[in-house]
């Protein structure tokens, strides 16, 4: 009996932009990769970036994913913030909500969730922040997948919530012996070197492992892979990595 064949999706973050500034090759990335993970505004993105890649990423048959953030345009949602529960849970809602207008436009729908920056960090391992997340998905009306680490905070509260978890690694992030992101602060957090991070994304695909920052061989599960869009180069190096993974059977599908 033969091996059931790899299966993965590929994430993006998309419409990081906001009014005339552009940050993402939003026409490039839809091309190739299965999922777009769209800022809702709080981070990046307005009203009209959100219309037009909800529009073209339902062209190209992409699930809509909403990219939460916390409140912080001028850190690009990558300050962590003590926000209160009841607050973040309400501004979590409101940004799924937004999303979601544009979405069914397009004739699609908003198809899941993942929160951005230092929100997405933050509920790995804050429970309270996490919870509230959940909620606002929850207030959103929708039974939507999360999407974020496995063992997460954030995934134990969704879990317990009834909502789908999806797990992630990240191809182009180093981890730590823990399996959790190094620090952005940190020398050597981002994997920029395009060979590192094909084979990276082979290896999770395939057999679930990857190598952490300080040389161990760690386990990584994963249903989708995540590709950075604000990156040089970005959708040149999306391009590599699904080909490199079409290249060692691996089937390329979005999980929504």
């Amino acid at each position: 009996m033969s091996e059931p064949e790899p299966l993965i999706d590929l994430n993006a973050d998309l419409g990081e932009g906001f009014g005339r500034w552009r940050l993402t090759d939003d026409e490039a990335l839809l091309a190739v990769v299965t999922s777009a993970n769209v800022a809702c505004g709080f981070h990046a993105g307005d009203a009209a970036t959100m219309r037009r890649v909800c529009a073209l990423a339902a062209e190209h048959g992409v699930a809509i994913g909403a990219q939460v953030s916390y409140r912080d345009l001028a850190g690009f949602g990558r300050r962590s913030m003590d926000v209160p529960p009841d607050e973040l849970a309400a501004e979590v809602a409101y940004q799924i909500g937004a999303l979601e207008v544009f979405a069914r436009a397009a004739g699609a729908r908003v198809a899941y969730v993942k929160p951005h920056g230092a929100l997405y960090n933050r509920a790995v391992h804050d429970e309270e922040q996490a919870a509230a997340v959940v909620e606002g998905v929850l207030l959103a009306g929708e039974n939507l997948p999360v999407l974020g680490l496995p063992g997460s905070r954030l995934h134990e509260a969704a879990g317990k919530a009834g909502l789908p978890v999806v797990a992630e690694a990240f191809a182009d992030r180093a981890y730590t012996a823990a399996g959790t992101l190094v620090s952005r602060r940190e020398e050597g957090a981002v994997v920029t070197d395009p060979d590192a991070v094909v084979e990276r994304s082979v290896g999770i695909a395939r057999s679930g492992q990857v190598l952490s920052h300080c040389g161990q061989r760690i386990a990584i599960r994963a249903r989708s892979l995540c590709l950075h869009g604000d990156t040089a180069g970005a959708a040149g190096l999306a391009r590599r990595v699904r080909s490199g993974l079409e290249a060692a059977g691996v089937r390329v599908e979005a999980f929504a």
